[in-house]
């Protein structure tokens, strides 16, 4: 997809999508995007601050995982529509369910679909797949806050 001479064609790293870098960025591309759902890869490092020396994701990492998968999709659908990629913030889990671990060198796929949008608020529900094993899934409520412009006053 190009917007304004940019090419966005899938797959797209994920830093061009969300604000984190290397070590606390977890998710690696974005690989499918439709009606604002989308799917995600990422690869469990053992340098990331909340893997542990066993080489064991943390299962606060997997909720990460779930938010910045999240941010990615909204990013993306930021970018195809011509918007700056807005910031947002994890603010809430409802029915989280941890059904597996994650290791240094596991290969995720995390999918997301949005489930409602209200005054800077999202709802999205999640999940997270080794092959054909789910890891986790659960419901994400998220904070988008206003686009500020350059005279520090909301759009």
């Amino acid at each position: 997809m190009t917007q304004g001479g940019a090419d966005w064609e899938l797959p797209l790293p994920a830093e061009q999508l969300i604000p984190h870098r290397s070590p606390m960025r977890l998710v690696d591309a974005l690989l499918e995007f439709r009606e604002k759902s989308g799917v995600v890869a990422a690869t469990v490092t053992a340098e990331g601050p909340l893997t542990t020396r066993d080489g064991r994701l943390e299962a606060v990492g997997l909720v990460e995982m779930l938010a910045q998968a999240y941010a990615a999709v909204q990013g993306y659908d930021d970018l195809r529509q011509g918007r700056p990629v807005q910031m947002g913030f994890l603010v809430g889990i409802r029915s989280i369910r941890i059904e597996g671990e994650a290791r240094v060198g596991d290969r995720l796929l995390v999918q997301l679909r949005p489930l409602a949008e209200m005054e800077g608020f999202a709802l999205a529900e999640g999940e997270i797949r080794r092959g054909d094993s789910l890891l986790a899934s659960g419901t994400l409520k998220l904070w988008i806050p206003p686009a500020v412009d350059t005279m520090g006053e909301g759009q």
